[in-house]
């Protein structure tokens, strides 16, 4: 079975709202490659600075946050991504909160996507990595900024009367990292060494990896086979939600 064909002539803007520097890259980034690749606006909300992150005691917080950040934009670059909004939220104390749902439909607001690709916002127990608190948090918060937030005038009021950030309506969620809850895949069988480049970039978080390459591989191809693609082709999953 070959691979579904975007319509070449609809161009879209696309916002990806994530957890942690590199969360987009290990998911996401051969679909990045392939939006960008066919010329889709592509742009990144990192909720942390992945300050909590690495495995390098000798260096401060604040040191590992603004290497995290310099890593993503390296990363976002390979991909053919300039626009990174970092919010500076911390990292490992993520909850979904008023306010962290204001900043996420400020960001919206701002970007106006046609897409909003996030993580998942519930627990998967055959996944403890792909679980992570942060990672489960925003996802809900981000489906609540899409639904109802963005799209309402009267919510975060100050985001118009002090901003003048109008509402938004978000027409489509991407869920990704859903394992076998995936209903649309994206063949990125192309893109796959820039993804892998990407991850690269993030040395602080991937340097210590054993067979990177292979360990993305391996994902890639077993979500290709459950999308019923070819042989030899890769994939990324995604559970898809009409939010119009």
């Amino acid at each position: 079975m070959e691979p579904e064909q975007p319509d070449p002539t609809e161009q879209l803007t696309i916002l990806l709202i994530v957890a942690h520097p590199d969360d987009i890259d290990f998911g996401s980034g051969g679909s990045v490659a392939t939006w960008t690749g066919e010329g889709h606006r592509v742009e990144y909300c990192l909720v942390t600075d992945g300050d909590a992150g690495g495995y390098d005691e000798g260096i401060s917080r604040p040191e590992m946050a603004a290497l995290r950040r310099e890593e993503q934009g390296a990363a976002a670059d390979i991909l053919g991504v300039s626009d990174l909004h970092f919010l500076g939220w911390p990292d490992g104390r993520l909850a979904v909160t008023h306010e962290l749902r204001r900043d996420l439909a400020r960001v919206i607001r701002r970007v106006r996507p046609d897409r909003v690709v996030t993580q998942s916002p519930t627990r998967n127990l055959r996944s403890m990595y792909g679980s992570h608190p942060d990672h489960t948090a925003v996802g809900e918060a981000a489906m609540c900024a899409v639904y109802p937030d963005a799209r309402n005038p009267f919510a975060h009021p100050e985001l118009l009367a002090e901003e003048g950030l109008a509402a938004h309506t978000v027409s489509e969620v991407w869920i990704s990292h859903v394992g076998e809850g995936a209903d649309h895949y994206v063949d990125t069988t192309d893109a796959f060494d820039r993804k892998v480049a990407a991850l690269q970039a993030h040395k602080s978080q991937t340097a210590h990896m054993d067979d990177l390459r292979g360990r993305m591989w391996g994902w890639g191809r077993s979500q290709a086979k459950a999308a019923g693609f070819g042989a030899e082709r890769l994939a990324e999953g995604y559970l898809v939600l009409d939010t119009r």
